[in-house]
């Protein structure tokens, strides 16, 4: 356990309990970039506590810069074999494998302990892994928001319709298990909040009656804007790798579309980049035009380099952080329906849409030979992004779900 804390705040400020199933920096995938971006747009309003899981080695300098922003901060380690065992028990006990992957009786400890030196004026929990910890004694009387971001129920659903046997049997039962815990959470929590409207309207479909909000992603607009042009060449996808529906979207573009696409242009690559690349990603390798990136310390140079950004997602939920990054950067993008549903960008005005094999190769082709038509869409889906996806807007619905204004 590591415990890593900062002097005590004296101010008069509202204590926000900020839980988060993992450590919250660096900001480089999709829970951890939206995750700190809310602590830091609370901690400009109040003092923040932050308690987190970790399920890898965290970086000193990473729990510095959190430090920066909180009052206290403690990353509790959670080992691969630990959290199996979690699963086993949840599921044997008659609850859902989520909750038992993020179960740990040092961060309840701590948590209780917390409780007792400090009165908390609110809690904000990331997804519904945290939810468990909000329901202990010592927290009862605290008001939760819970930014479930996206309905994961729904994901395991879609994750078993893809798959047979036993993983398809396990899929559904998660499916019946987490959307029972997800539907009771308006009848207890300050408000739920989701990370689209498209996201929330399927939660209000099932979810008990109560307070439900869609607050959007948004994008770091300084960090990722547009680089002078140089040689811009081929395609990027970008995105953990280790992640099944990026995996399936990383396996049939390479084998379904990219083939047709190389044997017109030879010259031109495929950069699959992103963390822990499964072995079926690192077989996409061997296929001609198909490069394997893997992690990479700043993803921007590569985004630069490439003619066009690609999300051929088949399973997506909620806003896809990769379009929102490439669209800042003023890249001509192509992405799925399913990559696009939490987003408001316009086809044909901010980007290109394509489902089918044919549709991609035709978009792709098109782009690719026609550097003013990408040009256009770059400017298009950068001036979006500023209007729509300012983390600053995006966030301030918080302030009053956690009444930091009063």
């Amino acid at each position: 356990m590591s415990w890593l804390m900062s002097s005590e705040s004296r101010s008069s400020r509202a204590r926000i309990l900020f839980l988060a199933h993992r450590v919250p920096f660096p900001p480089n995938k999709g829970d951890r970039i939206r995750t700190f971006h809310v602590l830091r747009f609370l901690a400009k309003q109040a003092d923040v506590y932050l308690a987190c899981l970790a399920d890898e080695p965290v970086a000193g300098r990473c729990v510095a810069e959190l430090q920066r922003y909180c009052q206290r901060v403690v990353v509790v380690p959670q080992g691969p074999w630990a959290r199996r065992l979690g699963i086993v028990s949840s599921l044997i006990h008659g609850r859902t494998a989520t909750e038992g992957a993020f179960d740990s009786p040092a961060l309840q400890a701590i948590l209780r302990s917390w409780s007792k030196q400090i009165r908390f004026h609110g809690a904000w929990a990331s997804a519904s892994s945290m939810v468990p910890y909000l329901r202990l004694e010592e927290l009862a009387g605290v008001p939760a928001v819970i930014d479930l971001v996206d309905v994961d129920s729904q994901k395991w659903l879609e994750y078993a319709d893809r798959h047979r046997g036993p993983k398809a049997w396990l899929f559904r039962l998660e499916n019946r298990r987490l959307r029972k815990l997800e539907q009771e959470l308006p009848t207890w929590a300050r408000a739920v909040t989701l990370v689209s409207r498209a996201e929330a309207d399927l939660y209000r479909d099932f979810c008990a009656p109560g307070p439900v909000y869609a607050i959007p992603n948004g994008v770091d607009l300084e960090y990722f804007r547009p680089i002078p042009p140089g040689l811009e060449a081929g395609c990027i996808f970008v995105g953990a790798l280790d992640y099944h529906p990026n995996v399936d979207a990383a396996r049939w573009f390479c084998q379904e579309v990219w083939p047709h696409i190389h044997s017109r242009r030879q010259q031109d690559k495929v950069l699959l980049v992103g963390r822990r690349p499964t072995l079926a990603v690192r077989r996409l390798a061997g296929l001609p035009g198909v490069e394997l990136v893997g992690q990479v310390q700043d993803v921007r140079p590569y985004l630069a380099s490439a003619a066009v950004a690609i999300a051929p997602l088949r399973i997506a939920r909620g806003v896809q952080n990769k379009v929102l990054e490439a669209l800042a950067m003023g890249k001509a993008v192509v992405a799925s329906p399913q990559a696009l549903t939490g987003l408001h960008a316009k086809p044909q005005t901010h980007l290109l849409l394509a489902s089918s094999a044919g549709e991609w190769v035709t978009a792709l082709l098109g782009l690719l030979e026609d550097k003013a038509l990408r040009s256009r869409l770059g400017r298009a889906g950068r001036r979006y992004v500023e209007e729509q996806h300012r983390w600053e807007h995006c966030l301030t619905p918080f302030t009053k779900l956690l009444e930091l204004a009063l």
